[in-house]
């Protein structure tokens, strides 16, 4: 087995020695260097697996480093030491290509941790043609390659800020079993990160069991979380374990946890609270170590105050919350989502369409994207059937992508007809959008509620929910 090889840069003469005797016991290879221009010849001659660089240094600091390791083609992932409050500049360096970065003081344990979780990370990444933490070779982009069941290989993309910061404050949560809530509209990419969590914490060899509560029907909710015994009900013809069993040392994520109904929602809490569940019709509990990530696309905090879900659980569940942008405000990440969704799309398809013509890619990246990497998604694929020729053309996308006026004319059109003074709420306005697009898809489908929630991404209760509310039956 090949020897890992870490080039280490820190001006600290003591740290550097007793991160020599830790690493050598480890059986690690060490190479090091007092500064960071020392370090860029050391790399240049070793060609390292690894590089740990001070962030704070005379003269060149590791994020200058950084930028001209990058520049002389070096590949090999870069952990960046920081201490205490460097934080804002942690995340510029992720930002910048970073594997990891490691908070100063920290221990063997800690250190070995994080060395063992970039090796893993870089097993997956060259499984997907790509060294190193982002910062790849095919086209500069930064992000996290997530292998998911069936082999499949997911990217996170993090240029934007807002995208980097919730990466790394997903990545740094991750090492405590902590519950963690992921909020963000739809598509943002919320069960990526749940797998990301579940992969950087010691809880990776266990399961990983993703839930859609919105779409279990409401009386099979408690025996698919809690299980059942034979003969609990009408149908139960033998013991069944539930999701929270089935999840036991690992990780159960709970996506539109915001659906749950109120009863559901205190045994969930009690089952957080005392770890241990009771199967339907059975008499004693069963033990169970479960790390909870949930995920929501609605205000949890506006639910709570409207009455629709537990103060106490929403405390229980948001311990820590990672808040996903949305893709209208990191479009600097849609060339690089592009750029990784065509290939992925085209391999699968099979299709001889060589790449995005430029103009068609000024579209794309001109759209707001209402729909989020999801619909992004969905618009490539499509492109890939339609083009005809060696490239996507701008035809080739839907009218209302390629098309600023129909785009203008679909949010404007209600409020251009009205008295300039009109209402202008957001909250209202945004309403009355829903539900024109729910109008619009049960047209579409013929009034199928399954098809038309496919076509909102909206599970089929809270669908049934929103037709009640807006009395669209009766239209």
């Amino acid at each position: 087995m090949k020897i890992m090889k870490i080039l280490v840069i820190d001006d600290d003469d003591g740290l550097r020695r007793s991160l020599d005797l830790i690493l050598d016991d480890a059986g690690y290879e060490i190479v090091s260097a007092e500064n960071a221009e020392e370090g860029l010849a050391k790399a240049a001659a070793h060609d390292p697996d690894l590089v740990m660089v001070d962030l704070r240094m005379p003269g060149l600091d590791g994020l200058g480093f950084l930028e001209r390791y990058r520049e002389t083609k070096g590949t090999a992932p870069v952990i960046l030491m920081t201490a205490y409050g460097s934080t804002d500049l942690a995340i510029q360096a992720v930002r910048q290509g970073a594997a990891d970065f490691l908070p100063k003081p920290f221990g063997a344990s800690e250190l070995l941790m994080a060395l063992k979780k970039v090796e893993e990370r870089e097993r997956i990444l060259r499984g997907g043609s790509v060294r190193g933490e982002g910062g790849g070779e095919d086209d500069g982009s930064e992000g996290v390659r997530e292998t998911q069941p069936d082999g499949e290989v997911e990217e996170i993309v993090a240029r934007s800020p807002g995208m980097v910061r919730a990466l790394e404050v997903a990545t740094r949560v991750a090492r405590h079993s902590t519950s963690v809530l992921l909020t963000g509209p739809t598509g943002t990419g919320k069960e990526l990160f749940a797998r990301l969590i579940h992969r950087e914490s010691d809880r990776a060899g266990q399961p990983f069991i993703p839930v859609n509560c919105g779409a279990i029907p409401e009386g099979l909710l408690e025996s698919e979380f809690f299980g059942h015994m034979k003969g609990a009900f009408s149908g139960a013809e033998s013991d069944r374990e539930g999701l929270f069993e089935a999840a036991d040392g690992g990780t159960l994520f709970l996506d539109e946890v915001g659906e749950l109904p109120e009863a559901l929602q205190v045994k969930l809490l009690r089952v957080l609270q005392e770890g241990e569940v009771r199967r339907l019709g059975d008499t004693r509990t069963r033990d169970v170590d479960v790390r909870v990530v949930a995920a929501t696309n609605r205000s949890l905090e506006q639910e709570v105050q409207e009455g629709r879900f537990r103060e106490d659980l929403f405390y229980r569940i948001a311990v820590l919350t990672v808040d996903l942008p949305p893709l209208r405000e990191r479009l600097e990440d849609v060339p690089h989502l592009i750029r990784y969704l065509f290939e992925r799309h085209r391999k699968r398809l099979g299709v001889q369409v060589e790449d995005v013509a430029p103009e068609t890619m000024d579209v794309l990246k001109s759209y707001p994207w209402p729909g989020n990497v999801r619909e992004l998604e969905n618009v490539l694929e499509r492109a890939l059937v339609l083009a005809d020729g060696p490239r996507v053309r701008p035809e080739d996308l839907p009218p209302m992508v390629r098309s600023p006026a129909l785009r203008r004319e679909s949010i404007s059109e209600r409020a251009a007809t009205d008295d300039p003074s009109s209402d202008l709420s957001v909250k209202r306005r945004g309403a009355e959008l829903e539900k024109e697009l729910i109008k619009a898809a049960l047209e579409r489908t013929g009034g199928h509620r399954g098809n038309a929630a496919r076509l909102l991404d909206l599970s089929d209760r809270a669908l049934r929910y929103k037709i009640q509310e807006y009395e669209l039956e009766a239209d």
